[in-house]
């Protein structure tokens, strides 16, 4: 099987054989997250990095300003707003936003929250329903919080615990993926960066940073098949590795399907999500997705704007565990797709991105798919900030085939920041 052919990513519906036969990819590019300052918080030792890159202490290319802020800087921002919803499509809004976006195949949803007491929503074809790619990944991330609030309802330090002293090992689960990830001894303070492999061991915490700042499609499978043994061994999480490797191998395969679908969709509706219109199917490695198959996976803008809104709420699981995915969010290293523009660097930028690209034949340019060529972004920019003078949620899928579409949604970036400004300047 060709290189091309191995990039497995987002636990869509199309069998294996079409896949190959497609030249499938699925491609999500690094962007870090966590604020730099929490190692001491999560035992997540790329942020031990980061920070002594920022000052100066090792070599290495500093944060933009708004990739700056400290743990207690980063929050949630409407806590005190528990009734808010999200307002019907404002024409006036809208027409504007369709301006800048164009006629092309975007679905995107734009939520001004500046003013908190008059917010303001555009939506452009954001019904329209698509793989979200390595987005999906914030799903995961919120069952992973949501069955640790389950079996510790009343102990948020229980949870911390388990997050930062679990050790996870890596196993064929992690198998393959091109993506690169950061390990960094905090002790002779040697850095290097590759690909997840058998054997490699971090923290859970680690790993769901690695899946979300470095979007590692391994680290993403390796924290799925931790969630089937949480959901299965309960309190009892985490076992040994010889009990864990009995349970995945004796199981039968449609038992350990069932055990880790539940755990994986059932968080979307109890948070007051629509399954119909977000849900994360299957695993993001081949591997993963053949010893514990999952169904296909979907989101709309509008759903995954939803999503965003109840983190900022408190409302996903709760209060602490909305901050920790908010956190994890937080970019704190090279800038990428929407959030590269120029105009974002004083933002604090809470972000998210992930591709699928599909073409006929083989080989199949990254980014470039001639059948389909999903690249899918959602943000929450608070610029600048540190005044947060504006505050708005973007929610972006585009399908435009045979271009990498990521300067494009660079660009859009900058002009959807040029609108919510000029909606706030003074006449």
């Amino acid at each position: 099987m060709g290189a091309a052919a191995d990039q497995r990513g987002t636990g869509g519906s199309v069998s294996m054989e079409k896949w190959v036969m497609l030249g499938a990819l699925v491609v999500s590019t690094a962007v870090g997250s966590y604020p730099m300052d929490g190692y001491d918080y999560t035992g997540i030792k790329r942020l031990e990095q980061a920070r002594l890159t920022q000052e100066g202490q090792l070599a290495g290319k500093p944060q933009p300003h708004g990739g700056t802020l400290h743990l207690d800087q980063v929050d949630i921002r409407l806590r005190d707003r528990p009734d808010f919803e999200i307002p019907a499509p404002d024409p006036e809004f809208t027409r504007r936003l369709v301006d800048i976006v164009g006629r092309g195949d975007y679905s995107v949803a734009l939520l001004d929250i500046t003013d908190r007491d008059n917010p303001k929503y555009a939506e452009h074809n954001a019904a329209v329903t698509r793989n979200p790619g390595s987005v999906g990944k914030l799903m995961v991330a919120l069952a992973v919080f949501q069955l640790l609030a389950d079996l510790y309802p009343n102990d948020i330090e229980k949870r911390r615990a388990i997050l930062k002293d679990t050790l996870v090992t890596a196993d064929e689960f992690v198998l393959s993926d091109h993506h690169t990830v950061r390990f960094f001894n905090v002790d002779t303070h040697q850095l290097s960066r590759r690909q997840l492999r058998p054997g490699d061991q971090g923290t859970l915490w680690e790993y769901m940073d690695w899946m979300i700042s470095a979007s590692s499609n391994s680290a993403a499978s390796a924290v799925m098949k931790e969630l089937t043994l949480m959901a299965h061994f309960r309190e009892r999480y985490p076992v040994g590795r010889e009990e864990a490797d009995a349970y995945i191998e004796n199981t039968p395969r449609q038992d350990l399907s069932a055990t880790f679908t539940t755990a994986l969709q059932e968080p979307v509706t109890r948070n007051g999500l629509d399954i119909t219109m977000l849900r994360q199917g299957s695993f993001f490695t081949r591997t993963g997705d053949i010893r514990i198959p999952g169904p296909n996976s979907y989101a709309t803008p509008r759903e995954l704007m939803r999503y965003l809104v109840r983190m900022e709420k408190g409302r996903l699981v709760d209060d602490w565990s909305s901050r920790e995915i908010k956190r994890l969010m937080y970019s704190t290293e090279r800038r990428i797709r929407y959030a590269a523009a120029p105009a974002l660097f004083p933002a604090a930028v809470y972000f998210k991105s992930g591709s699928l690209f599909r073409c006929h034949s083989r080989p199949c340019p990254s980014y470039r798919g001639d059948k389909e060529n999903l690249m899918n972004s959602v943000a929450i920019v608070e610029t600048p900030a540190e005044t947060r003078e504006r505050y708005y949620i973007v929610t972006l899928m585009t399908n435009v085939l045979g271009v990498n579409s990521a300067s494009a949604h660079a660009a859009l970036a900058a002009r959807i920041d040029k609108l919510i400004e000029s909606m706030h300047s003074a006449p």
